[in-house]
């Protein structure tokens, strides 16, 4: 039996977020969740989220998005935790049920016992909503260039995709751009395995569906994302401990001709079996990233939307 569960997490403009202590007397005790709590029978996940927020916090629901859906099987029980993200809201919030609030950074949420369940929100709170991917570029210097300037329009990671290089030249281009990005606040989600992951400026290893047949050990540090097409690509993301995936194409894109085309329907089956932050991408822009949440999204990826001339087709 699954349980319906719905959280809040209140983020202040700091990007500080809301966890609550379970009181004693209840089930893990001392250990830190998000605040939120079972879905009634005939009750609506709105209608939940904005009942349990004003009875453990005191305060009234004014504006949220979806975050993130995930299902967890905990010894006594399998809760399917429906997570949304509070940007407003009305009240100061305060333990109602004398339990323990803190106000912590994402980065910082593992310095607290935080339940199990909750690891794939810290993710999603951690991740950025938009995901830029490279498309052709000139030389190792011209992708340096462009992704800085992907850097100060506030984009924290970059998937660096250029299958068209061998490995040396792929090298070669991080090895310009990561210790720029690395200086500006970014990093690049690389695909090549047999990089120095550990240098400034890779935040990560990028599986493409083809690797995840047999990937290389997971990196000691930094993200570990990939790319899924279908049902078993996804389930191979999730065996293999991915942090978030790329999950397309929604809409038909020319960097995968002769894939047929997911749609959202289809996106949001697959996304809700994925248990972690899912990407959309194949054919969307920024200005889908609502429509990308409402499917089941951590938000949009795209390779044209942020790179000029980036159709992926063109050699580099």
């Amino acid at each position: 039996m699954i349980v319906p569960v719905v959280a809040g997490i209140l983020r202040q403009p700091d990007g500080r977020v809301l966890i609550a202590q379970r009181p004693a007397g209840k089930i893990a005790a001392g250990r830190w969740e998000f605040p939120g709590g079972k879905i009634e029978a005939g009750e609506s996940r709105d209608a939940a989220l904005r009942r349990e927020l004003h009875e453990e916090l005191g305060v009234e629901l004014r504006s949220s998005r979806p975050l993130i859906r995930i299902v967890h099987a905990y010894t006594e029980r399998t809760v399917e935790l429906d997570c949304h993200l509070v940007t407003a809201w009305d009240g100061e919030p305060h333990g109602r049920e004398d339990q323990a609030l803190a106000w912590v950074q994402p980065s910082r949420i593992w310095d607290y016992d935080l339940l199990e369940a909750d690891g794939p929100i810290v993710h999603a709170l951690r991740l950025p909503s938009l995901l830029p991917v490279t498309g052709p570029f000139e030389s190792p210097s011209a992708l340096r260039d462009r992704c800085l300037a992907l850097a100060e329009q506030g984009h924290p990671l970059i998937r660096l995709r250029a299958p068209q290089l061998n490995d040396a030249q792929y090298a070669a281009s991080v090895a310009s751009a990561a210790p720029a990005l690395a200086a500006a606040g970014s990093g690049l989600l690389v695909d090549r395995p047999g990089l120095d992951l550990e240098q400034p400026g890779v935040a990560g290893l990028h599986l493409t569906a083809r690797r995840l047949q047999a990937p290389p050990p997971r990196p000691s540090r930094g993200w570990l994302f990939a790319s899924c097409h279908d049902a078993a690509d996804v389930a191979a993301a999730a065996a293999w401990g991915a942090d978030a995936i790329l999950l397309g194409a929604v809409c038909a894109t020319p960097s995968h001709p002769g894939q047929a085309a997911l749609g959202w329907p289809g996106f949001a089956a697959l996304a809700r079996q994925a248990n972690r932050p899912v990407y959309a991408i194949g054919g969307l822009t920024p200005a889908d990233r609502d429509r990308a949440y409402a499917h089941g999204a951590q938000g949009v990826a795209a390779i044209s939307a942020f790179w000029p001339g980036g159709d992926g087709q063109t050699p580099v």
